[in-house]
Order: C-alpha cells, then structure tokens, then sequence
C-alpha cells in the first residue's frame, strides 16, 4: 500500500511535499495508517486529537495513546478536550453532529493560528460508499450522491482510493497499533448499522462493489459538472441585482427552462427551503407572496424573486431625537440635522421643514399599518400603504422604510416625502435641514 499511497500522492497531491500539514486522529486504525503513511513520505506533519469525553476512561486512553504515537514518530500532537454532551444540548444537535462540528471548527481555528496549510483526514473508500448509502436512504439531491470531496477548501482526504481491507492489511503487516472504539460496534447508529450488516451482503453480491462504486461517483461527478454549467448559466441570465438586501432573479428566467422545479431546487438548496411546491408556485404568485425557511425568504415581486435573509426583517426598535441631536444613526443612514437660514431644494434625501411646527422629541420608527400623511405637493391624506403601492415598493422596501414623525404625526417618509404640514411657508423663520446620508 506504501507504494500505491506514493504515487497516488506524487499523481495528485504533490503540493503536500512542500506543505504544512496537520493530521487529524482519533487513534483508530484509518488515522494512525495514515499518520505513518505520511511519516514514511517524510511529510511535515502534526498530529491533532479531540478528545469528545463520551467514553469515559476509554476516550482518555485514546488521548494517551496519540500522545505516545506522537513520540514514536517523532511529530507534535495538539489535544483539545470537549464537553460534548454540553455542546449538542446548548446547540439542539445529535451527539454525532455536535462532535462533527466542534471537530472542524477546532481545526479551522488551529490551522489559522498555527498557519497549517491543509488538515488530513483519514476517510477511505468505504467511508464513501457508507456517506453515499446515508444519503441515499434519506432522501437528497445530486451532490448527496457523488462522495465526499477529495479535497474541499483546506481538507484533504488521500486514503479516498483506498478500501478499509487494505488498510487494515498495511496496518497489520507493519505491526501498528491503534485503538479499537467500542462504539463502532453498535448498531444504535445508521453508519454502523450499514456498515455491519448492508455492505458486507452488497459486497457479497458484487466483490468488487468498491472499484463499480468509485466508477459511478465518477460518472456522477462528471454529470455534477454538466449541471453546474447549465445552473451557472441561468443563474447569470436571472440575477438581475445582487446588493445588501439580498439577490433578485427574473422570473421569466425560471419559466423558460424544462424543468423549473430542478433549477429552483439547485438555486436555493443551500438557503433551508424545503416546500419546494410552494418555491415553484411562486413564479406565478401575485406580489408579496413569500416561501420562508429558517434562515430566509424567497418574495415574489412583479416579475422577480427576491431572495433575502429573515435578519432584514424589521425591528420594532424607535429612535428618539431632541433639539439638540445634530446627527442620528438609523438603518437607512445617518440622518443629520442643522438649522438654515434659507429653503433651498427639497429633494429625497434632503427636505427643510419648519422647525416651530416640530414638538421634541421627535421619532424615528418603521411605519406601521393604518400610517396617513399629506404628501408635500398635493391636497388631502394618503395612506403610507397606498403610497407604497404606487411607488411600486417591494415587501423588503416596505420593511425597511421608516418615518420620522412629531407626535404621532409623519414628519417625513425618509428618504421618500416630505409631509406637507411641515414645509416651510413665507412666514417661517426658524428653518431645520434634515439630510439622509447612506
């Protein structure tokens, strides 16, 4: 296997030569294979262990057994202990994924600290076939199917071509020790489940399961990248805007395409949609009409998607503001206030009311259903609804207007109108500036 790991490494991955390199190990056969793999290679590695305390004396015997391992290949070991039962009650995680996540976090933050260049981790083939079959039982999309990454950011995964058979062959034949986990004999969990009972009758059935394995995630992958061609494609003719209030696709983009439902699903399967019916009846929804996950919102408007995160939903914080205040921060900008001794222009983000007319303190807030004002320029009232509709506003504009009001009168739409009982008239003589600088 010595040979085979050489030129696969040499073939594929000749940058770890010349690397900073951190191994990720549990003291399991696959890790420690690997660490001595790399050692034979004369790579420059350390080792890096979590200790999940989840086993009691056995997870510290495990810490124990890295630390000798690192002395014996002569390398630095980094130990990072977790209280991992804690993490996955305070995160609402399974105990698997609250490990998974602290694991990668750990050695995100020990490889900028330390300035690792990449982390190995010890998956192989048949850790591939289990994800694929995970998967594949619980329902995904193409990229659930086409195997773990061989290499993903600064994760590098070089025993991928490698079988568990051939590890545990090298492992023996060169008289290494590792750690045996007692939980890997459990069937409480789908992998070992799988693992234990599924494949060996897959394999069974087809002793050469791997190599027919590895030959369909290839085709898969290729299939992969003629869909992220086609998807970058519409993609790039239905992003109409992109800013810091979210992205806007054309709708007509979606419509011309065979299956809308399939590109709806690539486009905005990494925002947590899952009603994916109620994603497709949108491209015919009337406007205002939105799909919500946990995180986000996709809001029909006109002939466009928005799609936006649920943090710009409006806050029901007001901000107060007395004579004095010369300048205010709000969500819109900063608003700026300072006295004039002459009206000049009006414009949107730059009105002179008459400051005699204003009670202190005044307020800035969102608007609200039922808000009137009289818009500067014309006769009578309007509802702010109605004035929204007319200026053609979209769900997220709505949501992020805010008023200026005395009392409980709109002084101004800001960054919109001016109402018309506080411009300044031929007898006013003490004139206020307020400018909206974004």
């Amino acid at each position: 296997m010595l040979e085979d790991f050489q030129i696969h490494i040499d073939q594929n991955y000749a940058f770890l030569y010349d690397s900073k390199i951190v191994v990720a190990i549990s003291g399991g056969i696959d890790s420690v294979v690997l660490a001595y793999l790399c050692k034979s290679l004369s790579l420059n590695f350390s080792l890096a262990h979590c200790n999940f305390n989840l086993r009691g004396e056995e997870s510290d015997a495990d810490e124990n057994f890295v630390l000798d391992l690192g002395e014996v290949l002569d390398v630095e070991v980094f130990i990072q202990n977790f209280d991992t039962e804690a993490y996955a009650k305070a995160q609402k995680r399974s105990i698997q994924m609250a490990a998974r996540e602290l694991r990668y976090d750990w050695f995100k933050e020990l490889a900028e600290q330390l300035h690792f260049d990449y982390i190995l981790t010890a998956h192989h083939a048949d850790d591939n076939l289990e994800t694929f079959l995970i998967n594949f039982t619980r329902g995904t999309g193409l990229n659930g199917i086409t195997g773990i990454p061989e290499i993903n950011d600064n994760i590098v995964r070089p025993l991928l071509q490698f079988s568990r058979e051939q590890i545990e062959d090298y492992a023996k034949g060169n008289n290494i020790k590792w750690r045996e986990d007692s939980s890997n004999s459990s069937r409480k969990y789908l992998r070992n489940k799988l693992r234990h009972e599924v494949v060996p009758i897959l394999k069974e059935i087809n002793p050469q399961l791997l190599d027919s394995f590895q030959s369909t995630i290839n085709n898969l992958n290729d299939t992969a990248d003629i869909i992220e061609e086609s998807l970058n494609a519409v993609a790039k003719r239905a992003i109409v805007n992109i800013d810091d209030t979210g992205i806007t696709y054309k709708v007509s983009e979606f419509k011309k395409v065979n299956n809308p439902k399939a590109y709806l699903f690539e486009m905005f399967k990494n925002y947590g949609f899952t009603e994916w019916n109620d994603v497709v009846d949108l491209l015919d929804a009337e406007t205002g009409k939105h799909v919500k996950s946990n995180t986000h919102r996709l809001i029909k408007h006109g002939d466009v998607l928005i799609l936006t995160s649920c943090h710009s939903e409006r806050s029901e914080e007001s901000l107060f503001i007395d004579s004095n205040t010369r300048k205010a921060q709000t969500s819109l900008g900063l608003l700026i206030f300072n006295d004039s001794e002459e009206l000049k222009q009006h414009s949107d983000t730059k009105i002179y009311v008459d400051k005699t007319k204003l009670k202190f303190p005044l307020i800035v807030r969102h608007w609200k259903e039922g808000d009137r004002f009289s818009p500067f320029g014309m006769k009578g009232q309007k509802k702010l609804s109605k004035f929204f509709k007319d200026e053609k506003y979209s769900l997220i504009d709505k949501e992020k207007q805010l008023v200026l009001c005395s009392d409980d009168n709109i002084v101004w739409v800001i960054g919109k109108r001016l109402d018309n009982r506080f411009r300044v008239e031929d007898s006013t003589t003490d004139i206020l500036e307020i400018e909206l600088k974004k």
